[in-house]
């Protein structure tokens, strides 16, 4: 349920319809926009009926949602949200670039990553320090070793740092060094790890699973919401659906049909989406004219000896490249970098 003020409502107006949701043992959830305000109600309405709210001064009109997701709706919210990463903004009217390996390997290839994807313009280094990986034979990251040598790239360049935490004891250890957390499509419904995510109050990326659906992903968001942090970005990444030809198949749709569901920014993975480094920079030109907030792009120095996912990194001057190329489509769709 929410309830939509009038214009002119004044505060007393609007704190006298919270204290009667909350005596009544529900919470009550403000949005203050430019011109309206408007309430949400998070619990069991039916503990309302005799309130007559709609007939406080004040009152505009009262609204069911039907929608399981609350917070994270934008119903409840209206206006889009930006969300603020140290020095980055991430949402309407910015343009974000997160950019580095899969996986941290060693401290001097992560240093050199990160001054050239700084040099290209972008905001984030990302990389892996944690990696959940199909094989158990495979590398499975630096883990905190990892961890450090992102921190000492975050010194020495200015970029902001994100890394996936696969688990309790990855995200209790990551937010003692990163800027945002990336919770990955595998961990997607690991609703007690999304729930942590919430109480650690650093930014989460929340990317979407390999088979969910829209509501499915925007209910794991509410997860985190619920735990008191709205510090959130979606993730697109490509979905699996019967199609070989790439190693996902890009939901582009997904961008506009989050943007008519929730106020949350939502940007687009374009390595992890096709898994071929030729189609990332069409990928990424056509995530920025359906409108997302910014992409997330795998960046190598040497691909061809990654020791994970090579075949969808970037070279250096294949990204620098990219970034030039990128910058007529942010200009034509009102974004800046943030």
């Amino acid at each position: 349920m929410i309830i939509i003020m009038k214009p002119n409502a004044s505060e007393e107006a609007i704190t006298r319809v919270k204290q009667i949701i909350e005596t009544n043992g529900l919470q009550a959830h403000l949005s203050k926009g430019a011109v309206v305000t408007i309430v949400g109600v998070i619990g069991d309405k039916s503990k309302l009926q005799g309130a007559n709210l709609e007939l406080i001064d004040g009152v505009d009109k009262i609204m069911n949602v039907t929608e399981s997701y609350k917070l994270v709706n934008k119903k409840f919210h209206p206006d889009d949200s930006v969300i603020t990463v140290g020095t980055a903004k991430i949402g309407a009217g910015h343009f974000t670039m997160m950019a580095g390996p899969c996986a941290v390997e060693n401290r001097d290839m992560l240093l050199e990553t990160a001054v050239a994807v700084k040099k290209a313009g972008a905001q984030f280094l990302r990389g892996g320090a944690y990696k959940p990986r199909t094989s158990p034979y495979a590398f499975q990251g630096l883990e905190e070793e990892g961890l450090r040598y992102m921190k000492e790239a975050r010194e020495a360049t200015g970029l902001n740092i994100i890394c996936e935490a696969t688990s309790l004891r990855a995200l209790e250890t990551a937010v003692k060094y990163v800027d945002m957390i990336q919770i990955g499509a595998r961990n997607m419904q690991n609703f007690e790890l999304l729930k942590e995510a919430g109480k650690a109050g650093v930014p989460v990326l929340l990317k979407r699973g390999l088979c969910a659906t829209i509501d499915e992903w925007l209910n794991a968001a509410e997860y985190i919401a619920s735990e008191g942090n709205p510090n959130i970005v979606l993730c697109e990444r490509g979905i699996r659906t019967y199609e070989t030809a790439t190693r996902n198949t890009l939901d582009i749709s997904a961008v506009p049909v989050i943007r008519s569901k929730s106020h949350l920014p939502v940007i687009i993975d374009p390595s992890h989406a096709t898994g071929v480094r030729e189609y990332i920079e069409p990928i990424s030109k056509a995530a920025l004219a359906v409108g997302a907030d910014g992409l997330i792009v795998e960046v190598h120095p040497c691909p061809s000896c990654a020791l994970s996912d090579g075949p969808q990194s970037l070279t250096f001057d294949q990204f620098h490249h990219m970034m030039k190329e990128l910058e007529p489509y942010a200009k034509l769709s009102g974004r800046i970098s943030s």
